[in-house]
């Protein structure tokens, strides 16, 4: 494993670790499930503003977990030993995509095209 790649590494565990710190913050598990015990309030005349900032975590866990998930398809690219090659063509991912955005797996070419995996 190269220097760049360990450092990716310690850097996307570390970003991993702070995501689900944030998760656990909002009630929810690293699984982006809210725990069972979450009230939001209950009364009858706040319902829109509950329903409103239910809305709002619930939108804050999905966008955590989505970074979470990124960050755990990088990791397992590096155990791999494919961190840095694109998983939609195969090319290399320029090392200046990963340094700004370590959890990438997909060049540019392929994130503007549309690839999902």
């Amino acid at each position: 494993m190269s220097s760049q790649t360990a450092r990716a590494e310690e850097l996307l565990r570390e970003e991993r670790e702070r995501l689900v710190r944030q998760l656990a913050e909002l009630g929810a598990a690293e699984t982006g499930e809210l725990r069972s015990d979450l009230d939001f309030g209950g009364s009858f005349a706040d319902a829109g503003a509950v329903t409103a900032e239910r809305t709002e975590v619930l939108g804050l866990v999905e966008s955590l977990k989505s970074q979470v998930d990124d960050i755990d398809r990088a990791l397992e690219r590096i155990e791999e030993g494919l961190y840095g090659i694109c998983a939609g063509c195969g090319n290399e991912i320029p090392p200046a995509r990963l340094e700004a955005i370590p959890a990438t797996i997909l060049c540019v070419d392929c994130k503007n095209k549309g690839v999902t995996l």
